[in-house]
């Protein structure tokens, strides 16, 4: 898998019914380079443009070998689409190859997130992009609520998984327990009821079966896995130890620069602890995130929390991009570099969050690829797992009501009542539940009615 030979540029012809040749690592380059700008429309997008491309257009791998690797990866924390794209290309160009494909697949987010971090913290204030966050306000409330109802209807699959969200959706709403205990709990049930009724955690076959064929593939049903994908305990002590030790580098010098009190040594340790929770998505650690970077470090408000998750909404990428804003907003505003170097800051906190947020994603990938595929349908693995998603739904819900008040009575409950954001939740609601529209058209269409809102105040809504 690891040739570099030279592959045709041109896509397969499905007709064709001989395998493709090799890949050679500068095209694979190009493709995750191409990915990494053209991946809308969240995890779902994303996994489905990985699917077309490399499936059934280019034939690099096979659609039983992309769903198992797909069912691995949503077993881990972590942004699934870009752990799928690193298992990829490591599965194909070794280690180095899998770094690849997970960078370029954040890149291009990262830089595009920090020019429009920059743009809302320097120009936010103007009356045109303040209409535009107005109409995109409603719809992350509505897109929120439409992702618990999204990942509620695949997770709750029988009467114990509703109470376990619904449970949670209690101890974070009405006694603000935080995320991290959340999850423990779960798993704990998940782990004991795997031994004690095992039926209850038991949904079947996880992302679904291979029903398309498209002709041989690079990487097929019957391709022997390469010598770099077998299980070596030497190879994942030497990976787990190359991990750490740059977690420890990156983090240790960070200490050493700015001291522990500093915000961006809080930003390191914050959300290296974020990218172990993220179980069931980007949304199921938003709630966490919240949590620590709203109420606990104060580094940007709740109102601007929601401009983040809008933008990170309209830029390619793994959504979970959104820590890159929370970082550039709370540098910014904490003026960690002073006065005159906000800019500075802001990127530099921004790529801290990044680096932090996606680490543990490549050393899952790199060092657990062997291991936990062979433990993937052993139930002892999977139910605390199937727990934590179900408990997710309830915390998620929590977090659409709590936008959902923010965006309804923004000067609080003692102020008035946005009647148009109202209209703009149920009309975007009605757009997602009903008509299934997309993300995009969604956002655009809601940024619009903000700036129609803003250059004609009087018109009823």
């Amino acid at each position: 898998m690891s040739s570099l030979s030279k592959a045709p540029a041109a896509p397969v012809d499905p007709a064709d019914h001989t395998r493709p040749a090799p890949i050679g690592f500068g095209q694979a380059l190009l493709f995750w380079l191409k990915l990494g700008f053209i991946g809308f429309g969240g995890p779902a997008g994303q996994i489905a443009i990985m699917h077309s491309e490399l499936v059934e257009r280019r034939r690099w791998i096979s659609e039983k070998r992309f769903l198992h690797a797909l069912n691995y990866c949503m077993l881990l924390p972590g942004p699934e689409a870009q752990q799928l794209a690193t298992y990829i290309g490591w599965l194909m160009h070794r280690s180095w190859g899998g770094f690849i494909a997970g960078t370029l697949f954040v890149l291009p987010s990262l830089l595009i997130m920090i020019g429009l971090s920059w743009l809302y913290m320097a120009h936010g204030n103007q009356a045109q992009v303040a209409a535009i966050f107005f109409g995109l306000k409603p719809a992350v409330t509505a897109l929120v609520l439409h992702a618990a109802h999204r990942i509620g209807t695949r997770a709750l699959k029988n009467r114990w998984l509703w109470v376990i969200a619904m449970l949670a959706f209690v101890a974070i709403f009405a006694l603000k327990a935080p995320f991290p205990l959340i999850v423990l709990l779960a798993a704990a049930i998940g782990w004991l009821g795997a031994r004690r009724w095992p039926e209850v955690f038991t949904l079947g076959g996880g992302q679904g079966s291979a029903k398309g064929h498209y002709g041989p593939a690079l990487i097929d049903d019957d391709t022997p896995p390469p010598a770099h994908a077998r299980f070596s305990r030497r190879r994942l002590v030497v990976v787990l130890t190359l991990g750490l030790g740059l977690w420890l580098l990156v983090f240790g010098g960070l200490l050493l620069s700015f001291g522990p009190s500093h915000g961006l040594s809080q930003m390191a340790g914050f959300f290296s602890k974020a990218a172990l929770l993220t179980f069931g998505g980007a949304y199921a650690v938003l709630p966490y995130v919240y949590q620590g970077a709203v109420e606990h470090y104060q580094w940007l408000s709740a109102a601007q929390m929601m401009d983040g998750l809008a933008l990170g909404e309209t830029t390619p990428g793994p959504l979970i991009m959104v820590v890159a804003f929370v970082g550039f907003v709370g540098a910014w505003t904490g003026t960690l570099f002073g006065p005159e170097a906000l800019l500075l800051a802001g990127a530099s906190a921004a790529c801290v969050a990044t680096f932090f947020t996606f680490l543990p994603s490549f050393v899952f990938i790199l060092a657990g690829g062997p291991l936990v595929e062979a433990t993937h349908d052993q139930l002892k693995f999977t139910a605390p797992l199937t727990a934590i998603t179900a408990a997710v739904v309830g915390v998620i819900l929590n977090l659409a009501l709590f936008f959902a008040y923010h965006v309804l009575w923004p000067q609080g409950l003692d102020g008035h009542f946005d009647l148009s954001s109202a209209v703009l939740i149920a009309s975007a609601s009605l757009a997602l539940f009903r008509f299934k529209l997309g993300v995009m058209p969604l956002l655009i269409g809601c940024a619009l009615v903000g700036l129609i809102l803003q250059a004609f105040p009087g018109l009823p809504l």
